[in-house]
């Protein structure tokens, strides 16, 4: 089984609405040995926050040296996601190997268990597999009937803001919300409670006083906020200060409750120094929750889907972006109150760019602009996610794209690569434009430099390019280094997905691209790992060394493999900008080099 069959296999269970119970779950744990009595848990409930709270709390846990397992749902973009090691996903190879475990108990029973429950029994085994210290659990829906709830009693039963969601499974009001949220709290556990409704918190304390159990609630009177910005927000919380990464207003008191619950698990005995609340609250990341995608231009990604969420956006948009037009990329579900929350949202608008979300339920885009234009707005409708992201930048003014989680997952995947078109454009336009005596003239200066640096005299081999239209031209640094008895190399790239590392004979060739290439046939290809040292090219790059290629990813694939290479950016300054847009695989470089800065890096 492979993971992609894995997550196939999984997604074929879709969740019953006439199967509530924990029987199967617990069917599935005892044939895989209970894993999960073998763990300690924070188990998360509530109706909002739920998963910004567990953000906050792993982070935290993350800093003070605990192995954490964290559970979430729904993902945003990697399914993985959902099942996570001190900050990293569950590995394709080990969902699928316990997924092929789970299988053959889970087709044997008569009764088959849904997708939510299949990966409760999956992260329960890798968790236990990986010797977590602590599990913070999030609750899929409700409490006491949530598989989740197959767990004996945790350290904290964290109960987040509660309000009327899927009242036709919990109930129809306040107390019977948080009736059904508050089965989370068992006898032997401690509980913290969000100041939400005061219905909703004397039915907790009821729930607690029942299971002797002690209940913290997290008093906004003990909160003060100080300061925020697109940078994050400063707050007091019973005189201390901290520093949240994630905005609003509704960030700090999610923030309260993970502070309240951290004083219950020192309570029990956890050792959770300060320094790690701080460290841990200021470098938590919570995708698609007023996310700041990029600052210049500014992207906001938020993945509200409800009148609530786009009540919430608006009073961010107040504090965070006062009297600021936006366009707003926006796509909704159909069964979604979207006219509610157009009327939040369209006082922020200038235009409106729309799209179909991939899902069933979606609202096609044509009638969304319909619905926009009957309640006074302009909006024009986008072909794809991509061309939507592309149109709503193109209008020059700060983007927010909201309305479905089904849309911020393929937005936030799509955005960097959108961005990094953008960048290399803008940037190229300026290379291109750069005259011919100022190319020169800094080409000399550049390579005048490389040479002089003592890692350029270490090095017995050079790996290096030939200049391609307006790139810097380094072919000084090639002949200075071939008078020095050094071994220079060139790239040649034989298909769309590799590099080789040539020492050229006597011809050269025109390659991919229209780069001229070593002759493969009357070259020596180079072991990448024996390269002493590598000038690297780039559209752009940034203060930080940063590197934005030209797209086709050649040096991001080759650079992992030069293990003990120096790798040195080359430019010219028209080449800067303030920051470059990075995915995981882009690679660092040692030092930057242009003719009028050097900056290292490997310090």
């Amino acid at each position: 089984m492979t993971a992609e069959e894995a997550i196939a296999y999984i997604e074929n269970y879709t969740w019953s609405t006439t199967r509530l119970g924990l029987e199967r779950t617990r069917t599935l744990l005892r044939a895989l040995g209970d894993p999960q009595k073998e763990l300690k848990f924070i188990h998360v409930a509530g109706s909002n926050g739920k998963g910004s709270t567990c953000a906050m709390l792993e982070a935290v846990l993350r800093a003070a040296g605990y192995r954490t397992g964290l559970y979430i749902s729904p993902y945003i973009q990697d399914f993985c996601e959902r099942i996570q090691i001190n900050g990293v996903n569950i590995p394709g190879e080990d969902l699928a190997r316990i997924t092929e475990r789970v299988r053959c108990i889970a087709d044997a029973m008569e009764d088959h268990p849904s997708q939510f429950e299949l990966v409760t029994a999956i992260a329960m085994q890798y968790y236990r597999e990986q010797h977590c210290d602590l599990v913070v659990l999030e609750v899929g829906m409700g409490g006491a009937l949530d598989s989740t709830n197959a767990i004996d009693a945790p350290e904290v039963a964290v109960i987040t803001n509660l309000g009327l969601e899927h009242t036709e499974y919990l109930g129809d009001t306040l107390e019977k919300i948080a009736e059904a949220k508050g089965g989370i709290i068992k006898p032997g556990c401690a509980c913290v409670c969000y100041d939400s409704a005061p219905e909703a918190v004397s039915t907790i304390r009821r729930i607690c006083d029942g299971n002797a159990v002690p209940c913290h609630i997290a008093s906004e009177a003990d909160l003060q906020p100080v300061s925020h910005s697109l940078d994050g927000q400063c707050f007091l919380w019973k005189g201390q200060a901290y520093t949240l990464s994630l905005l609003g207003p509704h960030q700090l008191r999610n923030a309260g409750v993970v502070l309240e619950t951290l004083d219950a698990l020192r309570e029990r005995g956890w050792e959770i120094p300060e320094e790690a609340v701080k460290a841990g609250l200021n470098a938590v990341r919570w995708p698609a929750r007023f996310e700041v995608l990029w600052r210049d231009p500014l992207f906001v990604l938020d993945g509200g889907h409800n009148p609530q969420c786009a009540e919430a956006l608006a009073r961010n948009l107040e504090d965070y972006l006062p009297d600021t037009p936006l366009t707003i990329l926006i796509g909704v579900l159909a069964d979604k109150d979207y006219r509610q929350m157009l009327a939040f949202l369209l006082p922020h608008a200038r235009s409106f760019v729309c799209i179909t979300p991939e899902s069933p339920r979606a609202l096609p885009a044509e009638k969304l602009v319909t619905v926009i234009a009957g309640m006074g707005g302009e909006a024009q409708c986008a072909g794809s996610m991509e061309d939507g992201i592309r149109l709503a930048m193109e209008k020059g003014m700060p983007v927010l794209a909201f309305g479905s989680l089904y849309s911020a997952g393929h937005i936030r995947t799509a955005f960097p690569r959108i961005m990094k078109a953008l960048q290399r454009k803008l940037v190229l336009q300026r290379r291109d434009a750069l005259p011919a005596g100022e190319h020169r003239e800094a080409s000399r200066r550049i390579c005048e430099k490389i040479t002089a640096l003592p890692q350029y005299a270490d090095a017995s081999s050079i790996f290096l390019f030939r200049a391609f239209r307006s790139e810097l031209d380094l072919s000084a640094v090639a002949e200075q280094a071939e008078r020095d008895g050094k071994i220079v190399l060139y790239p040649y790239c034989p298909d769309k997905t590799t590099m080789l590392a040539l020492r050229p004979g006597e011809h050269w060739e025109t390659g991919r691209f229209g780069i001229e290439v070593p002759v493969l046939e009357e070259s020596a290809v180079w072991d990448p790992a024996e390269i002493d040292l590598i000038l690297c090219p780039c559209t752009a790059f940034d203060d930080q060394g940063n590197r934005l290629g030209l797209g086709a990813g050649y040096y991001d694939r080759f650079l992992p493999q030069c293990r003990k290479a120096y790798r040195i950016l080359t430019a010219f300054e028209v080449q800067h900008l303030p920051a470059v847009c990075t995915e995981g695989f882009d690679v660092g470089m040692d030092a930057i080099i242009t003719e009028s800065r050097t900056e290292f890096y490997d310090e």
